[in-house]
């Protein structure tokens, strides 16, 4: 009885570099549009957050006859049911300007109101 081995197929060195020189090239093109995009949902999800606020402060002017003075005033479960949203781009809470009522732009010129992009 003879014993033979069963060769068995084998990546050579030579097509491993190649397959990681591709992954490595496809994960520089992809990552930095990836980052991109996830930095401008997180933009524009803020600016949906303010304008979500200012509807709301527009909503109790209505019933209360007065503009909030707060947004505690507005912090009720039936206009924020899980509370009122902080800002996804730098996680800080939104305040009303004392002038206008409104939340604004909160960390300054943007171009989309308030974020330094």
């Amino acid at each position: 009885m003879t014993c033979t081995t069963a060769k068995r197929p084998a990546f050579s060195l030579l097509e491993l570099l190649a397959v990681v020189t591709i992954l490595g090239f496809l994960a520089t093109v992809i990552l930095p549009r990836v980052s991109e995009s996830s930095a401008t949902a997180k933009e524009k999800t803020c600016f949906h957050h303010r304008a979500q606020i200012n509807a709301a402060v527009e909503i109790y002017a209505v019933r209360n006859g007065a503009l909030p003075d707060d947004l505690s005033d507005l912090n009720t479960p039936d206009v924020f049911p899980e509370g009122i949203p902080t800002c996804p781009v730098s996680g800080v809470a939104y305040t009303l300007n004392p002038t206008t009522k409104r939340v604004l732009g909160h960390l300054g010129g943007g171009k989309s109101g308030g974020h330094p992009f």
